[in-house]
């Protein structure tokens, strides 16, 4: 059977957002995760700042997550120093059900990704884990250099990795954001991103090896 990706995550500082601020940050991240699914009810937003989401490709599902901690950066309200972030954890495995959504749904999979979630440490961001300890032993001690870069990340420096990630040029990020293209660079280099984007592509690689 083939293996799939289960996300888990949660919303850094959620709360301290005013009423109104939290029901457009939900509304928003809804139609987002639901545009990157074929089925409406393979991403659910649950308990108010919490979601889960089922991915095909693995690959995906690790991009997908790095998109999803710049997506509640780049909403953070910088005015009154409310800092969002996101704590994602990723199982991979097989899937025994499919029920009406994800949140009804079980198998490995969604065991590995909601186990490990419930164990993560304030300073992960991203954690990975399949079935196999030792492959997973590797990706945690390299997750833990990434989560440094990630952990570090700003808000400009967010906002330029998720337009990126959708898929955008340099250039065409700097004409969204107003800004140059060596202003884009200048954020892609402080990042990190380099070494993340050749990191996380090397673990799904890791992850799809038998």
């Amino acid at each position: 059977m083939k293996k799939q990706a289960v996300i888990t995550g949660d919303i850094i500082n959620f709360t301290k957002l005013s009423a109104i601020k939290r029901q457009q940050l939900i509304e928003n991240t809804e139609v987002l995760l639901k545009t990157w699914t074929k089925e409406k009810g393979e991403a659910e937003i649950f308990r108010g700042d919490s979601y889960q989401v089922l991915f095909d490709e693995i690959f995906e599902a690790i991009t997908k997550s790095i998109q999803l901690i710049c997506w509640f950066k780049k909403h953070s309200d910088e005015n009154n120093k409310i800092y969002l972030s996101t704590r994602i954890s990723i199982g991979v495995g097989e899937i025994s059900y499919l029920g009406k959504n994800v949140l009804n749904s079980d198998g490995e999979a969604f065991h590995l990704s909601g186990r490990n979630f419930d164990t993560m440490k304030d300073s992960e961001y991203l954690s990975i884990h399949t079935a196999d300890e030792n492959k997973n032993a590797g990706i945690e001690i390299i997750l833990g250099f990434i989560n440094k870069y990630i952990g570090k990340w700003t808000k400009g420096q967010a906002e330029v990795i998720f337009l990126l990630l959708e898929g955008k040029t340099q250039q065409e990020t700097a004409e969204t954001l107003s800004l140059s293209q060596p202003s884009v660079n200048g954020r892609l280099k402080s990042a990190g991103w380099k070494e993340v984007e050749a990191t996380i592509k090397y673990i799904a690689n890791l992850i799809e090896q038998k």
